[in-house]
Parts: C-alpha cells; sequence; structure tokens
C-alpha cells in the first residue's frame, strides 16, 4: 500500500497482551492519517462516555503518510486521545523524529489501552513490540529518561516520545516531549498517558515506506531550492535564521500576541522588554548549533546554552508561541527567566502555553488581593518578577505546595480554590494561544468551536487573517463559506502529516503532488474539499457521542473583547463570536443551535456510516 508501512500496533497494558493488525486500507483513504485517522481507530476502540483515566480509555500515536518519505517538511505526528480538560477529542501534534521512526519500526500507529500495575514504556522495534520495565525512569526528566533508554538499548539512534514527572502526576497541563525538544502538548494527553503507567513511546528500525512515484517526490523537492530562493526567500530565509522568534516583537507591538494576561496592550512594555526576546538579540548570547525537524531543509530551530549564577543548561530556541506565554504574557522581559522556563516545560513534560497562562491568572489573581503571599508559598508573584515566575515554574514541576493545584492549569485551579474566574483566559478549559481574537476576529471561531478547542493550528479563517484591513476582518457578514473553505488546507497538513508551516515555506499547490507522487492519489478538487471536511467531522463525531454541543464549548468573555480594551491598538475592539459561530454552522448545513452535522451532510461527504448509525439511530435501516 503506497505512502504507508500498513501495520497498527493495539496494546493493552493491562494483560500486556498486542496485536498487530493491517492497517484498514478504507480507513487510510478516506482518513489519511494524523488526528482523523486516529480519530477514526478511537470511535471504534473506546467505547462513548470511558472516563478518561478508565483501563477502556485509549491514546494513540499516529504518524502521517509524508513520513519518512523524503517528503520536504513532513515530519510531524499526532497523539490522540480523550481530554481530561474538556471531556471531548484532542489531538496535538509534534514534530522531530518520532513520525518517521515509527514507520521505519514498521508502524503506522500505536493504540494504547489499559493500565500497567508498575511503569513501563513500549519499544518498536523493526517490527516487532516490547513492553518493557520503566521502573527507573519513572520520576526522571524528559532528557535524563532519553538518556537512561539509550543507554539501556546501545543505541542512540532512536526516536522517543516521552512524559516527564508532569504526567506522572496527572497535569491538565502535561504533554508529549518527542526527541527531548518537540512538544505534543496541548489538552493534557501526557495525562493520559500517565494514567496508564507509561512512560513513552521509543521507536527503531530500518524499514521503508513503498512510495508511488520516487522520482516525482524528489523532484517536487529540488524545486524547493528555486522557490526557497524566488518567491519564498523571505520567510524561507527568516525562518533558517531565526525561526518563529523572528515574529515575536511584531506580535507584542500589534496587541496579537498576549499581554498581561491578555488584558494588556503594548504599552505596559518597555521597547527593551520586547527586544530581549528575539531570536536577533538571544541569538548571539545564547546559540551554539542548529535543530530542526525530519526531512526538513529549514532546520528553523536551535540549540542553546543558558548560562548564569544558578543555571547552567543546554536546551532548545523557545518558540514564538512559548516566548509569549514566559514573555510579554507575564510583563516580562528577562531572556534568562523566559528561555529556563521553557527548558523547565521540556524537562517535566508541560505545555508552554498553558503554564504561561496559568501563571499569568495566577499573577492577576494575586495583583488583585484574591491570594495572599502566604498562599504562594512566600513568592511574590507580581508582573514581570523573573525570580519569582521561575520559583512558581519550579514549585509546578516539583508538585509541591501551591503547584499541586496549579499542576490542573487555570480553569482547575479557579474550581479548586473557588476564586478567580473572571480572570480565566480560555477556551473551554484550554488557554489561549499566543495568537489574539481581538487582533484576528476569525480565530474566535476556530478557538471556541473547533472540535479541539482553544488551537490556532485548525482549520477556519487563519491566522493570516488578522492582517486583513478592519474592514474586512471585522465585518462579521458573510463568512461562513470563508471559515469553511479554511478547513481544507489546515485539516490536510494536519493529517498529512505536514508542518503547517508548510504553507508559506513551499509553493503553493506543492503539497497535494507530494500526496500524488507518495499514495497515488488521483483526488478531484472536490475529493480534497470532502476529505478535509471528513476530519474535522470525525473529529467533532466523537464529541458529539459523548453528548457535547455546541453550548458546551465557551471562550472567556475577555479574549473576545468584553469588555474592550481601554488603550494600545485594539482598543474599543469587541468580537461577535456568537455570530462567527453562527455563519460558520449555517455554511457547513449544520444545526445553528446546536452544532450538529445533518444526517446529508454526513453521507453526502462519505466514509461516516458509524456516525450516522450514533446519532441517527432512529433511522436505522430495518
Amino acid at each position: 500500500m503506497d505512502g504507508y508501512a500498513g501495520k497498527v500496533a493495539i496494546i493493552d497494558l493491562t494483560t500486556k497482551a498486542y496485536e498487530i493488525k493491517d492497517l484498514n486500507p478504507q480507513w487510510a483513504k478516506l482518513f489519511v492519517g494524523g488526528a482523523a485517522l486516529g480519530a477514526r481507530y478511537l470511535y471504534d476502540l473506546m467505547p462513548a462516555h470511558t472516563p478518561v483515566f478508565a483501563p477502556e480509555s485509549v491514546v494513540g500515536f499516529v504518524s502521517g503518510p509524508t513520513n519518512l518519505t523524503k517528503t520536504f517538511l513532513g515530519g510531524r505526528y499526532t497523539v490522540v486521545s480523550k481530554s481530561p480538560v474538556t471531556g471531548g477529542f484532542n489531538d496535538a501534534s509534534a514534530g522531530g523524529n518520532l513520525g518517521p521512526f515509527m514507520r521505519k519500526a514498521g508502524f503506522d500507529a500505536v493504540f494504547v489501552k489499559g493500565i500497567s500495575e508498575k511503569p513501563v514504556y513500549i519499544l518498536l522495534d523493526d517490527g516487532k513490540i516490547e513492553i518493557r520495565d520503566a521502573q527507573a525512569l519513572w520520576g526522571k526528566t524528559v532528557s535524563e529518561a532519553d538518556a537512561l533508554i539509550k543507554e539501556e538499548l546501545g543505541d542512540s539512534k532512536v526516536s522517543t516520545a516521552l512524559i516527564g514527572p508532569g504526567g506522572e502526576h496527572l497535569s491538565n497541563m502535561a504533554g508529549v516531549i518527542t526527541d527531548c525538544h518537540r512538544a505534543a502538548a496541548r489538552g493534557g494527553s501526557g495525562a493520559v498517558i500517565g494514567s496508564k503507567k507509561l512512560k513513552g513511546l521509543v521507536c527503531r528500525g530500518n524499514q521503508t515506506v513503498p512510495v508511488k512515484d520516487d522520482a516525482g517526490v524528489a523532484a517536487i523537492n529540488k524545486e524547493w531550492n528555486d522557490y526557497a530562493k524566488g518567491r519564498g526567500a523571505v520567510p524561507v530565509g527568516k525562518f533558517k535564521t531565526t525561526g518563529t522568534t523572528s515574529d515575536y516583537d511584531s506580535s507584542v507591538y500589534l496587541g496579537d500576541a498576549g499581554i498581561k494576561n491578555w488584558a494588556g496592550s503594548p504599552e505596559d512594555l518597555t521597547e527593551e522588554q520586547i527586544k530581549n526576546l528575539t531570536g536577533a538579540v538571544m541569538d548571539p548570547k545564547y546559540k551554539y548549533g542548529k535543530l530542526g525537524c525530519h526531512a526538513c531543509p529549514v532546520q528553523c530551530g536551535a540549540k542553546y546554552h543558558i548560562k548564569n549564577d544558578k543555571y547552567n543548561i543546554k536546551t532548545s530556541r523557545p518558540e514564538y508561541e512559548s516566548l509569549g506565554a514566559f514573555g510579554s504574557m507575564l510583563l516580562n522581559g528577562d531572556s534568562d527567566c523566559a528561555n529556563i522556563c521553557n527548558w523547565y516545560c521540556n524537562e517535566y513534560g508541560y505545555d508552554t502555553l498553558s503554564m504561561g497562562g496559568t501563571l499569568a491568572w495566577l499573577m492577576e489573581c494575586y495583583e488583585n488581593g484574591l491570594f495572599t503571599i502566604e498562599e504562594l508559598d512566600g513568592i511574590d508573584l507580581k508582573w514581570g518578577n523573573a525570580e519569582a515566575i521561575l520559583a512558581m515554574v519550579k514549585k509546578i514541576c516539583d508538585y509541591e505546595g501551591i503547584g499541586i493545584p496549579l499542576n490542573g492549569a487555570s480553569r482547575a485551579a479557579a474550581q479548586y480554590f473557588g476564586r478567580g474566574f473572571e480572570y480565566l483566559t480560555t477556551a473551554s478549559g484550554i488557554e489561549i494561544p499566543m495568537h489574539g481574537a481581538r487582533y484576528n476576529p476569525g480565530l474566535a471561531r476556530t478557538f471556541q468551536y473547533d472540535p479541539t478547542p482553544g488551537r490556532h493550528v485548525k482549520g477556519g479563517l487563519g491566522v493570516p487573517y488578522g492582517h486583513q484591513p478592519p474592514e474586512v476582518k471585522y465585518n462579521y457578514e458573510d463568512t461562513g463559506e470563508r471559515d469553511k473553505a479554511g478547513i481544507e488546507s489546515w485539516e490536510f497538513f494536519n493529517i498529512s502529516g505536514f508542518c503547517n508551516f508548510s504553507g508559506f515555506l513551499l509553493a503553493p499547490g506543492v503539497h497535494y503532488r507530494y500526496m500524488e507522487a507518495i499514495g497515488g492519489y488521483s483526488f478531484k478538487p472536490e475529493d480534497w474539499t470532502n476529505l478535509a471536511l471528513r476530519s474535522f467531522t470525525i473529529r467533532d463525531a466523537f464529541n458529539k457521542r459523548e453528548g457535547l454541543r455546541r453550548k458546551d464549548f465557551d471562550i472567556s468573555p475577555r479574549n473576545v473583547g468584553k469588555p474592550p480594551l481601554e488603550k494600545g491598538p485594539l482598543a474599543g475592539i469587541t468580537v461577535d463570536n456568537e455570530k462567527l459561530g453562527d455563519n460558520f454552522y449555517a455554511a457547513m448545513g449544520w444545526d445553528i443551535e446546536t452544532g450538529m452535522p445533518s444526517k446529508e451532510f454526513l453521507e453526502n461527504i462519505g466514509g461516516l456510516e458509524c456516525v450516522i448509525e450514533d446519532l441517527y439511530p432512529e433511522e436505522k435501516l430495518p
């Protein structure tokens, strides 16, 4: 089967039994890979209303068809599960080497259920599966566990996807850290893995993926050099040099990035505070090498060495999102602090966005007298206090004192303490990423109503929509069809294994040509559209089967300008998020009040008979 390793592993950690099954070829054609293929398998393997930490709960690691095919920027894989935060479907993706190495090991996906009596890790080894003892790894940081695994295997050329202590403590902020520096982190997937006493997944092997037209893939790769020197010169050059940090300062000045828990404006930071967290300033101070993902000619990452009186660490350069979370959100301009916070999250297995968002929530609560310094274990958590920020991050990572309830992230912490609800900045409990809906109103619908809320890397009007003129982006009429159309590219990137940055780092239209060369796809335009809509819908169907409806998905009022800011570039802006939702569901042909897909819609896009059977059981044929 071109474009696939052809095997899926289903592992039960309670019994230590496993099956190696042929990949369902029909599902591969209909759902391709990543989040959509993972959602289809979860829909089949995991009963409705399964408690997230129950033995019957399933977590999956799913590759994409571009993985291990030499396709440029085709190195991402996805972790799928039920979210401990939302109670609905969760997918989180990462780069690095895990997706390609899973296929080197002979597998397209691995699904894990059950709960091991003692800690274990799973080794996929050239077509074989081992469930190995991980008691010596439990409690270790990600890099410590990674090093011990490689020492045990006598092999440094393996790829790991591991949880840290955050996942072991079932934190809602816990993620999966790939190769020690790439994170599939949003929505608490690391907690689901930790609940199974699973330290993670390790992959190695020498297997290959059959490709329909190797020469075609090579030819497209060759074209990239011309694109990178021509139309793509600016974005490629920028990302090669300073990666996503290149946009930090401009995003802060525009008000796109979160500032002071989304209640501030650029005037709350000095020029120096903003400049300090750009790659242009940080690289000369810290950089000692390049870093990037499998099959990527850009290599947008960097190796950093942070050395001061208290720390001497080697780490990866933070991405823009993490810099916003530990920088402008906290009114912090200390680059050592932001980098060390990022290192803590990689080491202990936490989502940087939820960590930063939770700190910002707590800072605002503290500023307004909702917490005393004694309740914060003596930490004077004021805006921009780098020492206090690091102390609180360490409390959370060490699972000590105030850090224990904070492991639930901001919404769960507000519920635990019974205060601070007015300062939450979340979408269905997920802390908002560093692209604000007041600057880019199209993201309000995506944050609130995507099947996995609080993500900016999901389909819709998209991040570039924020750069439209005000008279365009703040016009809430007739957005539905454009919003629906925006699903196509993003869903496709997420299920195929492409990096989302490939949307502007590869030439337009190249992605579909790659897929034709890899798997022999001969899709018409409407087929690609249906594929994307099917991807969105199978993820959404998991939520609908859980009983979740449109009313169950919310966004914090502040994040849509209710009330609006009084100063700065976004002063006076209020986003009509519900109108955007109405428009979207109307364009989809779904019920506007409930967000339910119609039976006709499900039938028209095909491949969703399982969803029709669950959502419309009264219409089953005799």
